[in-house]
């Protein structure tokens, strides 16, 4: 095996374990041992169990990102809410082992590295938006940043509390996100679906 491809192999072990049991429940000899190699070529690759984590979180955190961004590349707002939502929602359910090491406590972590950080990223890059269109509608754009840390928020929790009950179906949970910051609490509509399904 390559230089490279041992690093990989570390990062996938790492990710599943990490996963599995938190930082604080993983150890660099569970990773060695998982991945068949000695406890120094662990610590060789990254320098001990904190530089592995840091590697992993910064990964998951940069692939969530990309997703989330992507999706609020065009459309009508209602549309960019949609794809947002749903572009969470994609990435709960086909990255798990990531969501969940993104949602834990990260004891390397300070103003980085977190998953509030990467909420206030989506956040801005919502807020950009929210400002085009307050300020095309007429309304005070010194607003954006609060509804777009609101409506981030709403999306995340609602995106913990769904990796673990996965009921209703991603599609439908979308829907009525976009239901409720669409239409508000005195607008909601019985069904919602998704004008744009995916």
């Amino acid at each position: 095996m390559t230089g490279k491809e041992r690093r990989q192999q570390l990062l996938d072990v790492a990710r599943e374990l990490f996963a599995e049991k938190g930082f604080d429940g993983a150890s660099i000899e569970e990773i060695a041992h998982r991945a068949g190699v000695s406890k120094p070529v662990v610590y060789e690759h990254f320098g001990g169990k904190e530089g592995i984590y840091a590697v992993v979180v910064d990964r998951e955190m940069r692939h969530l990102l990309d997703l989330i961004v992507s999706a609020l590349s065009a459309g009508h707002p209602r549309e960019l809410l949609e794809q947002a939502a749903h572009a969470l929602l994609e990435y709960i359910d086909n990255s798990t082992d990531g969501f969940r090491i993104l949602v834990r406590d990260s004891p390397v972590a300070s103003t980085s590295g977190t998953f509030s950080s990467l909420l206030n990223d989506i956040a801005s890059q919502v807020e950009h938006i929210f400002g085009l269109q307050f300020s095309a509608k007429g309304y005070d754009k010194k607003l954006a940043p609060l509804y777009s840390q609101a409506l981030v928020g709403m999306v995340a929790l609602t995106g913990q509390w769904w990796l673990e009950v996965r009921k209703p179906k991603k599609e439908e949970v979308a829907a009525h996100l976009v239901n409720l910051a669409w239409n508000g609490l005195s607008h909601l509509e019985h069904k919602p679906t998704l004008r744009r399904p995916k």
